[in-house]
């Protein structure tokens, strides 16, 4: 996963919803997109950004696929924002 594609997949509002409504639960595109004022098909899109970034995944189940949080794409996210908190716990010039 390239970093820059995660920051920005997270960008677009929309899909920051999508994050959200995943957090809570596995859902389908159905599920999700009765929650957005966009079509199922837009729906689609914003997930595939969060797939190519890592941010989800998608697991088949029968005709329809079901999309959760990728930990492993928020663990890479998170060890990589956690070392600029790092350097601000060390102290900056100046301070």
């Amino acid at each position: 996963m390239m970093f820059s594609d995660a920051f920005m997949a997270i960008a677009d509002p929309n899909r920051r919803y999508l994050l959200e409504e995943l957090r809570r639960g596995p859902k389908t595109v159905n599920e999700l997109a009765a929650g957005l004022p966009v079509s199922r098909p837009a729906v689609s899109q914003h997930l595939k950004v969060l797939l190519d970034a890592g941010l989800v995944n998608a697991k088949p189940e029968g005709t329809r696929r079901v999309y959760t949080v990728s930990s492993a794409g928020f663990l890479k996210l998170n060890i990589w924002l956690d070392q600029f908190w790092e350097v601000e716990q060390l102290g900056s010039p100046g301070s």
